[in-house]
């Protein structure tokens, strides 16, 4: 497994341009290893992407047929961006906002950009197509096709073997599909002793399969369509898609009606529909038109590569041949513009190969008028795709230091991107004021004072609160709006005051993300005490940057401050803001009760309740390596941002004798305070402890939290599990934002754990509290 390359020393360097790539295409997974390996002081490189893992076009149909794995045919987004020392968003843009320079997302603040790159692909374009949106699976996104794909499959083994597939569109890519479809269930009936009673069906608008390509390439396809088993219908225009079918008519007009399972559409290339209205200008087809250095026509601080981009220099075919050959140049491309130096032409290649696979192990080379067929082709196209793959998949190791922006690849023999007078210029950023921000900028933060002088500005301070969507509590006399110095509440009466505190540096790359997960965190402690949240006072470090750098990443952090309290009825009041060497926040929260739950009340034969998995320690140092992976983070982080406001509230309801949260110690050293404050021990069933996705793996290979070592003390209270046991290593974890611990009676713990399920809380029964051992308490069986 690769290991965390060595920090991006830009990273070090106060941010004075921002570059945010829209999509992780063919061309930004090439930006994103180019920036890694030769960092641009002053830069800070943001990746927006709806998926963390991008197929790579060329081994579709192979993943598709059978002969790869999923991770064999993806590129960890996430993985890569950490070697490139890249901020990661996950969500779907949704829009630009280019006055503004702003990119829009779904569910959350937009984000802020100087220079803005788009390689975010196309879909099938089924514009024309009545009742293609409900009723036809699209091949892109590749991640639902997959999804949808395989209920088709059950469907296709419960039914006997039997499936009607009608592939629209019979280009090069719905050829292959319809190949590499047939290939696969042809194995899965085999492999389950089912009759083969499979259809499939390649419809052509034309009078022929890959009409673009040489007619001896057409000759081979037609053939092998035949000898494999797919029913070609040429000259058939499909218009409309419905339950059970689709229906096509020939250019005489002849309707034909193709009874079918399953429609696919693999048409030709659409653009996405939220780029419409952007203000970019964009092709008849809605395409963003590029210049030859890949920045949009009508802003040249907007690039577009890959699909998304029409060359105005001449029309080129939908292809991820183009894609991966203007990544270099558009890594080099915003590296120049960021340091205010000329730019490099893209020039496209005349003739491009083509590889197009027949689902089995063969395939057929088209070059110019030029066909060949063969295993032998397939297997030059698995050597070449694997070759590609591997650039992304095997980064370097720690140790393998980061080149300096402005050397080039020859230091490691090979071609330089980067190379020329726009990459020997580091310091010089564009940012918001021109040349030599970022020169100037390093020069100020060496400079910086601290005390109040280390304040955030009160003009950005001002600017950010005036946009908060702050929640008003009735409970607040006076908060952040009048600007008074303190905060002044109204305590209900007969009511118990609960206040917290907690404070931590940022473990991710987004402001707004770690502003939510954050407030869960420091909310958990009046949650476990049975308290409902009423304020909180927010403690913000920020990294001395430039002022609308500031200005952004304070509003998205306090954005999702206040979005996680108002989600529990509670409100941000107040709080303080200063310079520092990282992002880092505390909270201080206020919340009331009748009564409070403790750590002392747990009584023999109680339950052990725990909401959440374990292992949020484990897979962040990972992810500090760049070794974890984007489904393991992705889960890591659904749980932390899950509040633990309604578990709280169930466990109250049925009877919970003790509660506490499990944070920084880990399950075992939270369960031991536990134990010796109520005088008991307790039995832990192991195999009943929930574990995040990929933990148990990353344990294995000794992956450990910086805290795991101290938190090994607590391993003194286990009976019965040896030490070097992975196992231990899960529960002496720390976790952030981390689930409840609760005692409840036995007799309810079943309603309990029933009523947790139904309201949609992860929890598992995970031991038993026992009596005291003689001689002791706190100690924990482990079986």
């Amino acid at each position: 497994m690769p290991k965390r390359a060595k920090m991006n020393p830009g990273a070090a360097a106060p941010v004075a341009t921002d570059i945010v790539l829209v999509g992780g295409g063919h061309s930004h997974v090439a930006v994103l290893k180019r920036f890694g390996m030769r960092p641009v002081p002053g830069v800070r490189l943001t990746l927006l992407s709806r998926d963390l893992l991008t197929p790579y076009s060329g081994m579709l149909p192979g993943l598709v047929a059978g002969h790869y794995r999923t991770e064999q045919a993806h590129i960890d987004l996430r993985r890569l961006s950490r070697f490139a020392d890249a901020r990661v968003i996950h969500a779907a843009a949704t829009g630009i906002d280019l006055a503004a320079r702003k990119v829009l997302a779904a569910g959350r603040p937009p984000i802020g950009f100087d220079i803005l790159s788009l390689d975010v692909g196309s879909q099938p374009d089924v514009r024309g197509i009545v009742g293609a949106r409900e009723h036809a699976l699209a091949i892109k996104p590749v991640d639902l096709f997959r999804k949808r794909w395989a209920e088709a499959e059950r469907d296709c083994l419960a039914n006997g073997g039997r499936l009607r597939v009608a592939v629209i569109g019979a280009g090069a890519g719905g050829t292959e599909l319809s190949l590499s479809l047939r290939h696969r269930l042809r194995g899965l009936l085999g492999r389950a002793g089912v009759e083969d009673g499979v259809e499939v069906t390649l419809l052509a608008e034309g009078s022929e399969a890959v009409a673009s390509h040489a007619p001896a390439v057409r000759r081979r396809m037609t053939r092998l369509l035949a000898e494999r088993g797919v029913r070609l219908l040429a000259g058939r225009r499909v218009v409309a898609v419905r339950p059970g079918g689709v229906d096509a008519v020939s250019a005489t007009g002849q309707r034909t009606a193709i009874e079918c399972d399953v429609a696919i559409a693999v048409t030709h290339a659409g653009a996405p529909e939220w780029l419409r209205g952007c203000g970019l200008a964009l092709d008849d087809a809605g395409f963003v038109r590029v210049r030859d250095t890949l920045q949009t026509s009508g802003d040249a601080h907007v690039f577009a590569a890959g699909d998304v981009a029409s060359f105005d220099a001449r029309p080129l075919p939908k292809s991820g041949v183009y894609a991966v050959r203007q990544g270099p140049v558009l890594a080099e491309n915003l590296a120049r513009l960021a340091a205010g130096r000329s730019l490099r032409s893209y020039r496209p290649q005349p003739l491009t190969l083509a590889l197009i696979s027949s689902g089995d192990r063969n395939a057929v080379a088209s070059w110019g008028r030029l066909a060949l067929e063969g295993r032998w082709v397939w297997r030059v196209k698995d050597r070449i795709d694997r070759r590609w793959m591997r650039k992304y998949q095997e980064l370097p190791r720690m140790g393998d230091e980061a080149l300096p922006h402005g050397a080039s690849d020859r230091d490691r023999g090979g071609p330089g991107p980067f190379e020329g007078a726009g990459a020997r210029a580091p310091g010089r950023a564009l940012g918001t004021g021109g040349d030599g921000v970022a020169a100037e900028l390093i020069s100020a933060a060496a400079m910086r004072c601290g005390g109040c002088g280390s304040k955030v500005a009160s003009a950005v301070l001002h600017r950010v609160l005036g946009r908060l969507p702050l929640t008003a509590h009735p409970d607040v006399l006076v908060g952040f709006r009048g600007g008074d110095d303190a905060a002044v509440l109204r305590l209900p009466p007969d009511k118990l005051l609960v206040q917290s505190v907690d404070h931590f540096r940022t473990f991710i790359d987004d402001p707004y993300l770690f502003g939510r997960i954050a407030t869960n965190h420091c909310l958990s402690d009046l949650f476990a005490m049975g308290a409902e949240p009423r304020t909180a006072q927010a403690l913000v470090t920020l990294p001395f940057a430039a002022p609308d750098k500031v200005e952004q990443d304070l509003y998205d952090l306090l954005s999702g401050v206040s979005e996680a309290l108002a989600e529990v009825g509670a409100a941000l009041v107040g709080g303080h803001t200063a310079e520092g060497p990282e992002c880092a926040l505390g909270l201080a929260v206020n919340g009331v009760g009748d009564s409070v739950l403790q750590k002392t009340g747990a009584a023999h034969g109680d339950r052990l309740v725990l909401t959440k998995a374990l292992g949020t320690g484990v897979v962040f140092a990972a992810d500090m390596r760049a070794e974890a992976s984007s489904d393991s983070v992705g889960a890591a982080f659904a749980s932390m941002l899950r509040s633990n406001a309604t578990a709280a509230g169930l466990f109250r309801e049925f009877g919970a004798t003790s509660c506490t949260d499990v944070t920084g110690f880990g399950l075992l050293g939270h369960l031991v305070e536990m134990l010796r404050a109520g005088e008991v021990d307790a039995e832990l069933e192991l195999e009943s402890v929930p574990r995040l996705p990929g933990t148990d793996a990353l344990v294995e290979r000794g992956v450990r939290s910086s805290l795991h070592a101290a938190n090994a003390a607590f391993g003194a209270a286990l009976d019965g599990l040896d030490a070097g046991d992975p196992r231990v290593a899960l529960l002496l974890d720390p976790q952030t934002s981390g689930g409840l611990l609760a005692t409840v009676p036995v007799e309810r713990a079943g309603e309990c754990s029933a009523a947790l399920a139904a309201a949609g809380v992860e929890a598992a029964q995970i031991g038993t509290i026992r009596a005291a051992s003689p001689g002791g308490r706190g100690r924990v069986r482990a079986s």
